[in-house]
């Protein structure tokens, strides 16, 4: 673990021969290509015009792959050693197709321009260590064809997605990250800081004990929590909805919800019970007004009447809890 964690038992670049360096320049190639195959595939259902992006980058290594097959064929033979990437120390890393694809379209046309780049700088430097004419000419053209690559993604962006197209695929991740993301958690942060705010409050006037407050305020944050998290994931699967991945919603919802409470049951853990009060108090009308700018960011609610409505309703749990804690 730790040998392959600091790089120990990796062979330097240095030390490779033109064989070595042409089967480290196929197997690169045939990853990439993968990548970008992965990334279209992921992109295919949602946004069409994008995916046709990386299937043609996908052709393009499939090219680079199958001239660097030739060479070593002619050169070496059919065998080809193997030799990828992680064997190679300070070779550069690519990221998993996984750990990428749900950064969303741009994040993933970043990270292929970021490909390219490095391609090129690594047959830059692989045609400075071959001494045969053949094998320099490819790498160092393969080079050139890398750079001018970088820029692959907009140029096929510029005929496969015209400013209309990007629009609607913008408009449509955005979206999903509102239905996935924001539409549960912002109903997790409502029930969270409106539900919890009756009991905590009417325990804090009803016993003056700070610490009795917040174990009331953490069970009552935590059990809505975990209450609205499977109930989000439960009762939709987003098959038919399309409103994404019900554990990333039920996530959404449940960690939004226990922090809704939590916000004013931690100011508790102060001793001095109209201290704790007051701060308190202060979360809760942050919490409130966050809430109404959610509200008014990305469901489009007007802010005054998103405002009026969090703020009303707040006011009214909060009044009760007082009441029924003084009573």
């Amino acid at each position: 673990m730790l040998s392959r964690l600091f790089g120990f038992h990796r062979r330097p670049f240095e030390s490779l021969s033109e064989q070595e360096i042409l089967a480290l320049a196929i197997s690169s190639e045939e990853d990439d290509g993968r990548i970008y195959r992965s990334y279209a595939d992921g992109l295919r259902d949602q946004f069409p015009q994008s995916a046709k992006i990386f299937e043609e980058m996908a052709d393009e290594e499939d090219t680079h792959r199958q001239a660097l097959i030739e060479l070593h064929r002619k050169r070496f033979g059919e065998t080809i050693p193997l030799i990828r990437r992680e064997h190679v120390r300070g070779y550069y890393q690519r990221e998993p197709d996984w750990l990428v694809k749900p950064l969303g379209i741009d994040k993933v046309r970043a990270a292929a321009e970021q490909m390219e780049n490095q391609a090129y700088r690594f047959y830059l430097e692989a045609a400075k260590r071959c001494t045969d004419a053949s094998t320099r000419e490819l790498l160092g053209d393969l080079a050139h064809t890398e750079k001018a690559h970088e820029a692959l993604a907009q140029r096929l962006g510029s005929s496969h997605t015209p400013r209309e197209v990007k629009e609607q695929e913008a408009a449509a991740e955005r979206r999903q990250f509102i239905l996935t993301f924001v539409q549960p958690g912002l109903a997790g942060l409502m029930d969270g800081s409106v539900s919890t705010l009756a009991p905590i409050f009417a325990a804090a006037f009803a016993t003056q004990d700070t610490r009795q407050t917040f174990l009331v305020g953490l069970s009552a944050s935590v059990g809505a929590g975990i209450s609205m998290g499977f109930t989000e994931a439960a009762h939709d699967d987003g098959k038919l909805s399309g409103r994404g991945s019900p554990v990333k919603r039920g996530l959404a919802s449940g960690i939004m919800t226990a922090t809704g409470g939590l916000g004013h049951a931690l100011p508790y853990l102060i001793p001095q019970f109209w201290t704790a009060t007051i701060i308190a108090v202060c979360v809760v009308f942050v919490e409130l007004w966050a809430i109404a700018f959610i509200q008014n960011r990305y469901m489009e609610t007007p802010f005054l009447r998103a405002a009026f409505q969090v703020v009303l309703g707040g006011a009214l749990v909060f009044a009760a809890g007082i009441l029924i804690g003084s009573a």
